[in-house]
């Protein structure tokens, strides 16, 4: 009888390492697919909280505040009916109040990465733009929001502070009237330096403050950041008869 000849330890371990090889290759790009996918997700997500907040403007002649994300809080604004918002630059998107989705248990809109969606709001004018009748009251001449977009974390000036502004080399928008970000694939934790730092604001040894920043996404910065022009509300609120 003919003896049957198996595979030797030497052409298993080779079949494996092909194996082991074409599998590396598939995953580091498979790995990319679904950072892109999830990149595109949260973009849309933004925007679509963008938009809401503009059919919220027309509807209410006011913006929403931003929700607290404290444990046992809901995603609705805070307070409720605005006015003076309790965390107008550290908080979260009122996705209850909006009607957004999707949202984890607490009512908390998500991101591509299952991270919840950050959402600042300016203080200018004594919080007219969070309080009924507050940006009719004030005039449209007379309204000045301040939130302001940096090009680099390391061009703010006075970080932590209310006074926290860009340098002018690397100021992108000074007079935003929200933010609308999300932390990206690495969510709570940080970049290497200290443009993704000052994001979330505040950050463990910065307070919060009206600078934020947004720059083309790198090794070192993934968040994903959007504003909300002050023209374009006006714009919008105009058609809706909510201003002048």
């Amino acid at each position: 009888m003919k003896r049957q000849r198996g595979f030797t330890l030497i052409e298993l371990s080779m079949v494996l390492l092909v194996v082991a090889l074409l599998l590396g290759g598939l995953l580091v790009p498979l790995s990319a697919q679904m950072d892109a996918r999830n990149t595109q997700e949260s973009l849309r997500r933004l925007d679509e909280v963008r938009d809401a907040l503009l059919g919220y403007a027309a509807a209410h002649g006011r913006l929403p505040c931003p929700a607290r994300g404290d444990a046992g809080d809901t995603g609705i604004e805070y307070p409720s009916g605005g006015g003076v918002c309790a965390r107008p630059w550290n908080g979260y998107v009122p996705a209850v109040t909006l009607g957004l989705s999707p949202t984890d248990t607490q009512g908390y809109l998500l991101d591509g990465w299952g991270n919840r969606v950050r959402y600042a709001l300016t203080t200018a004018n004594a919080n007219a733009f969070s309080t009924a009748n507050g940006l009719r009251s004030v005039g449209l001449s007379n309204l000045a929001p301040d939130l302001k977009i940096c090009a680099q974390g390391s061009a703010i000036t006075a970080p932590g502070t209310a006074a926290a502004n860009c340098v002018a080399a690397n100021r992108l928008a000074d007079d935003a009237v929200a933010v609308v970000y999300s932390l990206g694939r690495r969510g709570s934790g940080s970049g290497a330096g200290s443009d993704e730092t000052h994001n979330p604001n505040p950050n463990a040894t910065v307070a919060a403050d009206p600078a934020f920043v947004g720059r083309t996404e790198a090794s070192d910065f993934d968040d994903l950041v959007v504003w909300l022009s002050a023209n374009v509300l006006y714009n919008r609120m105009i058609a809706a008869q909510q201003l002048p």
